[in-house]
């Protein structure tokens, strides 16, 4: 099993965090087969999938010695974290802080990124314990409030989910994002049935991403 402080480091490396709200398993595996083939290395199973916990279950069964990181998302509280866990979840994510939540996951050594939207609650969260601070809604603000943020504190880790697209990832990952989550804009094929396109925008955000990092 891989270590909390290796999970951590394939997800920055990657860049690009596939945050998933599949109608069913099946859609679920085929998006995620769709981001394998598109070189993502993260995948985000939100909890407001119906069975969420039992998707995270039978991915993380399929993809054990995979290319790919199962996480869990929109994880409000400590039980869905531990419930997630059980299942197999490498990587907890939520939209704010809940202090128990990281408590639990750096008990279990599970990396840990609630949400932030300012300064304060960015500060909160380091020093709850997260590994990454995920700056969402990230439309609210755009690539600025990472900038804004690293200003007072340069060691923040950050990773924006919301209003991530491929005509603002640069811009992201410029600001100084180690990482940036993506819903959207990169699985909205799978509702036509289209995995091909998200394959072909994986490949793109992946492409602008190690563009924007040699830059």
């Amino acid at each position: 099993m891989a270590t909390k402080e290796e999970i951590v480091s394939r997800i920055k490396e990657g860049g690009l965090v596939a945050v998933v709200r599949a109608e069913s398993t099946e859609q679920a595996f085929k998006i995620t087969e769709a981001c394998i083939a598109g070189g993502v290395v993260a995948i985000e199973i939100t909890f407001t999938v119906p069975g969420a916990a039992d998707l995270i279950k039978e991915l993380a069964a399929k993809y054990k010695n995979g290319p790919i990181i199962i996480g869990a998302g929109t994880v409000l509280d400590p039980e869905t974290a531990r419930t997630a866990i059980l299942a197999g979840a490498e990587y907890i994510v939520s939209p704010s802080l809940s202090v128990e939540t990281v408590k639990l996951c750096n008990r279990y050594q599970v990396p840990c990124m609630p949400g932030a939207m300012t300064v304060k609650e960015a500060v909160e969260c380091m020093e709850a314990g997260a590994d990454i601070v995920k700056i969402f809604p990230g439309e609210v603000f755009g690539p600025k409030i990472i900038k804004a943020i690293k200003g007072p504190i340069p060691q923040a880790a950050m990773m924006p989910t919301g209003g991530v697209s491929l005509d603002n990832v640069e811009e992201w990952i410029k600001a100084g994002a180690v990482a940036v989550g993506v819903g959207g804009s990169l699985t909205a094929g799978a509702k036509k049935g289209d995995y091909e396109s998200i394959t072909t925008i994986a490949k793109q955000f992946i492409e602008k991403i190690k563009a924007a990092r040699a830059k």
